[in-house]
């Protein structure tokens, strides 16, 4: 418990509250009615904001307020986005301003749909190419005094070292930023070194009201983003801010730093996974040492003496010889033994006997066959003259001897009436010898 001796001074709770304060808040986006708006000759504005339950002191800055476009006036609806903190010299909680806007769809943001609609019924909003990762050359169009810079630039630097970044100043915010804005893209667009394949523009600040980013919702910046020949990302504002030149982007980044996180790798996790690599690979080659140096000691193992193979070789040769000359002789012995047996069956059955008892038979076989043949034939002949006497009784050529005769016309054709016939019709006579040419006369009827 504290004591009376550790008191703090009142300037130090302030200090205290204050960093406390702000290290737990982020910035915000408050909405209530404006009163007690007042504007000292310092440049800066006071007002509260205010509900039916509660009110919060705010402070706005000269340096912002100077672009806010429409006047304060109490009894106005708005939306204030600051960050909390204290006033020490007074320990008063208040709100610091970073832009104030009209609470509900004002004038600007009416411009801003209907200016919306048109370019993306034109295809304005259609670009989608991929930037290169890393790009080789970035080319920030950005305010070189802006804190959207400086956060590129840091995340950039802890992020990837090796990054090429070029800043082009431009204004970017008021009138004259558009115009800058699409004359440095038509200038980048028109350098022959750079590659659309290779390099990246980037359009970037920080976050502010819609009066802040009107500039980024420039019909004529959206379409030059969108005819860019470079690849464009867009990172205009808080997350929750959205201009025309988002839509127009090739790539839309919420942030700044996300921007920033987006267009290049983190070198730690490169070197993260570099490390997991090296570890995976040093494990593999030992691994692979291991059973490279397994498979030669199994092979050292197998490796005989070259004299060892040849012994045995010799071993095994004069083994085969000595089965080759057994079998060999067991099988001359057989061969021998084969031979003789024959030799012995060939003195039993001497061929010249054989020859002669073959000359008996086929002497005996020859005699039998010529008398079988006689007797064939003289059968043959008999009954030869016998079937002659028939057919010399059934003959046709038989009548013929008798005396008859057989008429034929010129094609052949027997003539069997005399109705058949023609006067001076030629005609051939086959008698029982010879042949007769005669010619018809007449026809007798009988």
């Amino acid at each position: 418990m504290p004591t009376a001796e550790s008191a703090l001074s009142v300037s130090e709770v302030n200090r205290r509250a204050r960093q406390a304060l702000e290290r737990d808040f982020d910035e915000l986006w408050v909405e209530g009615e404006l009163s007690g708006v007042s504007r000292p000759a310092s440049g800066h504005v006071y007002f509260t904001l205010k509900d039916d339950r509660a009110q919060l002191r705010c402070a706005l800055f000269r340096n912002r307020a100077r672009f806010i476009a429409a006047p304060l006036r109490d009894g106005d609806l708005v939306r204030v986005r600051g960050r909390l903190s204290i006033f020490e010299p007074r320990g008063d909680y208040q709100l610091i301003a970073e832009a104030v806007q009209a609470a509900g769809e004002g004038e600007l943001l009416l411009a801003f749909e209907r200016l919306k609609a048109k370019l993306a019924a034109e295809g304005v909003f259609a670009n989608a190419r991929p930037l290169p990762y890393p790009p080789r050359r970035l080319l920030v169009l950005s305010s070189p005094t802006g804190a959207a810079i400086r956060d590129v630039l840091a995340v950039l630097a802890a992020r990837w070292p090796l990054a090429d970044v070029t800043l082009i100043p431009v204004p970017v915010q008021g009138h004259e930023a558009a115009p800058a804005l699409i004359a440095a893209l038509g200038l980048l667009n028109r350098q022959p070194a750079l590659d659309p394949e290779r390099d990246a523009i980037l359009i970037t600040r920080g976050g502010g009201s819609l009066e802040d980013l009107w500039a980024f919702n420039d019909e004529h910046l959206a379409r030059a983003i969108f005819h860019s020949r470079l690849p464009v990302m867009a990172a205009v504002g808080h997350e929750v801010d959205v201009t025309l030149a988002d839509f127009a982007a090739d790539v839309r980044a919420p942030t700044p730093s996300a921007a920033a996180e987006q267009l290049v790798p983190d070198r730690r996790d490169l070197a993260q996974r570099l490390a997991v690599l090296e570890g995976r690979l040093a494990r593999a080659a030992q691994a692979r040492l291991e059973r490279e140096g397994q498979r030669l000691d199994h092979l050292r193992a197998r490796l005989r003496h070259p004299g060892e193979g040849l012994a045995r070789q010799r071993q095994a040769l004069a083994g085969l010889a000595g089965r080759l000359n057994g079998a060999m002789t067991r099988r001359l012995t057989a061969e021998r033994g084969h031979l003789d047996h024959l030799q012995r069956r060939l003195a039993a059955h001497p061929p010249e006997r054989e020859l002669a008892a073959a000359g008996e038979r086929l002497a005996r076989a020859r005699g039998r066959l010529e008398q079988a043949m006689t007797q064939r034939l003289a059968l043959g002949r008999e009954r030869l003259g016998a079937l002659a006497r028939e057919l010399q009784a059934v003959s046709p050529l038989a009548v013929l001897g008798r005396g008859y005769a057989i008429l034929e016309d010129d094609e052949g054709q027997v003539i069997r009436r005399s109705m058949d016939t023609e006067p001076g019709q030629a005609l051939t006579a086959r008698l029982g010898e010879g042949r007769l040419k005669v010619t018809v006369k007449r026809r007798l009827r009988r």
